[in-house]
């Protein structure tokens, strides 16, 4: 049991809050920990029996895994946005290891691009596997276009702070700049270059965001490629180290953190005013403020009455949203020594050898027998400092790969673990090729595995509370960065919205999505705490996140 939070099947809500904040992932957590820097009094109720959401770990069979977070940029630079804001909210600094010099490899068949760290030392290296003048051109003007619309985003995302008389007065001029790169980012690249090989490379990340290039949006790859410019890090500890270092800050200022405390519905008036909360068991808390960090769909569509998503026209807001993909995870374990098996820190991106992620999607969409477009694989083992001090005789591996919520939508009735052989055969079918990639590049691995198992769509569900298995909460196409809705305030009174579906996916998304929020329930400008003046917000929003000069 995690020394900061309480089981709710154990211990009884009694306390008197002024927030009651809805999810233990990072937008949650950060929001609870700004507000209680301001004072408040934050209860956060979390359905699963770890807190975290995706920064949380579990073990099994003596080993342990995180499952959402494989590595992070900018919080091995001390004065990036990014830093400042973990160490604000932060009871002790959270210990990053970096990656190393190479944090990304992006294979297709037997050739090896390696993203190294550092912007020069990116463009220098992928002008060494694209010599061609054209193509060296191609590389500089896509690096600059990568700068200009992560540049374009700061006034984009201030303006989810303003009210509404605010934002119809400014709000358009202020997102102006980044719509203009809010476009599909096989699009910007086809007027960068015209090599396809080149194109694939350079987009190979989309994973991490979860859209191909035909479908997400520039806007989306521009913050996820600028925000590794400088390498990758991983917290030391495992990413459970992320949740244990904030909160504390929550708990000093008088919250508290229940697990197993799944919400019901959110409570509202007839004035249309959210009050409180009711939990599954009919258990009611009241509170002020509600701040929900389980996702736009979740609280629209599940957590309100239908007469108050009907009163809103909620319905309409959530028709234009679209969910993200679902994926698999193989999580192994190897009786090994990390020492002995000497794998290096950075993620692999195993993709098939015709350099056409958008192909290669549709015809394992239309046959999961076709190849993986995509497989992650990612080495926690070795980007964790001190992984030795806990486990000193074992390494686990992690690889993800795509998979849509249809393909197990059978079973989703079923008990989690007890959901019959034919599910079972499927997920051993896919363990089974998704070990073969893995030894593809590290062959002497075969024959090392002790325990292998496979998450799906329908775990995510479970475990997440996402309707569909989505991994990423909405899809990052084009359409989402349309949405002027998607802001921390929402029409009913006194609920507020938190998490990726604020901002953007990723940790520095949910982290700023807490800013955010805090700053909309506070009406303080709370970038004050992190600089030393107004004029450095304004001038500096999310610049360092990104890692901006």
């Amino acid at each position: 049991m995690n020394e900061h939070v309480k089981s709710y099947k154990k211990e009884t809500i009694t306390g008197q809050y002024d927030v009651i904040v809805i999810g233990s992932g990072l937008g949650g957590m950060s929001t609870a920990a700004f507000l209680a820097k301001e004072g408040k009094k934050v209860l956060i109720l979390e359905g699963h029996y770890e807190p975290g959401g995706f920064t949380h770990t579990f073990k099994r069979k003596g080993y342990e895994w995180d499952v959402g977070v494989h590595y992070v940029g900018e919080v091995h630079r001390p004065y990036s946005m990014i830093s400042k804001l973990f160490d604000y909210i932060s009871d002790t600094p959270i210990e990053w290891a970096e990656m190393g010099e190479v944090y990304d490899r992006m294979i297709f068949g037997t050739a090896i691009y390696d993203y190294k760290k550092g912007e020069a030392e990116f463009k220098q290296q992928m002008k060494s596997y694209f010599p061609e003048t054209a193509d060296q051109i191609a590389i500089d003007n896509y690096v600059k276009a990568i700068k200009d619309a992560q540049k374009s985003q700061q006034l984009f995302f201030i303006e989810k702070v303003l009210n509404a008389t605010m934002s119809s007065l400014f709000g358009k001029f202020m997102r102006k700049g980044a719509m203009k790169y809010n476009r599909p980012t096989l699009k910007v690249l086809h007027e960068i270059t015209k090599n396809k090989k080149l194109i694939a490379v350079l987009t190979g990340q989309y994973g991490d965001y979860g859209s191909p290039p035909s479908e997400g949006s520039f806007l989306m790859h521009s913050m996820l490629a600028k925000h590794y410019f400088n390498g990758g890090c991983y917290p030391e500890g495992g990413s459970k180290s992320i949740f244990n270092a904030i909160a504390p800050i929550i708990l000093k200022a008088g919250g508290e953190i229940f697990t197993r405390a799944k919400v019901k519905e959110i409570l509202v008036n007839e004035t249309y005013e959210a009050y409180g909360i009711e939990l599954e068991d009919n258990f009611i808390v009241k509170a002020p403020i509600v701040i929900s960090s389980a996702g736009i769909y979740n609280t629209y569509k599940n957590l309100l009455a239908p007469k108050v998503a009907a009163h809103f026209k909620l319905h309409e807001q959530l028709n234009k949203l679209k969910r993200s993909t679902g994926h698999m995870c193989l999580y192994i374990g190897l009786k090994h020594k990390k020492s002995e098996l000497n794998l290096g820190k950075a993620n692999y991106w195993v993709f098939p050898d015709n350099y056409d992620h958008d192909e290669n999607i549709s015809l394992y969409l239309a046959d999961p027998k076709n190849d993986f477009p995509i497989a992650y694989i990612s080495f926690p083992t070795a980007k964790d400092a001190n992984w030795e001090e806990r486990f000193p005789d074992r390494s686990t591996i992690e690889i993800v790969t795509v998979a849509p919520w249809k393909w197990f939508q059978k079973w989703e009735e079923e008990r989690w673990k007890k959901r019959g052989a034919e599910y079972d055969k499927i997920k051993e079918d896919f363990s089974l090729r998704l070990l073969e990639k893995l030894y593809a590049q590290e062959p002497s691995l075969r024959g090392k595995v002790d325990h292998y198992e496979l998450s799906t769509p329908l775990s995510t569900k479970h475990f997440c509370n996402y309707e569909f298995g989505e991994v990423y909460g909405l899809d990052n196409g084009v359409e989402r960065f349309n949405q002027t809705f998607l802001r921390p305030r929402t029409p009913v009174r006194n609920l507020y919205l938190t998490g990726q579906d604020v901002v953007s996916v990723g940790i520095g998304g949910a982290l700023s999505s807490g800013l955010l929020t805090a700053t909309v329930v506070t009406g303080k400008n709370l970038m004050t705490r992190l600089f030393d003046s107004k004029l450095q917000f304004y001038g500096g929003f999310l610049k360092g996140l990104f890692g901006l000069k």
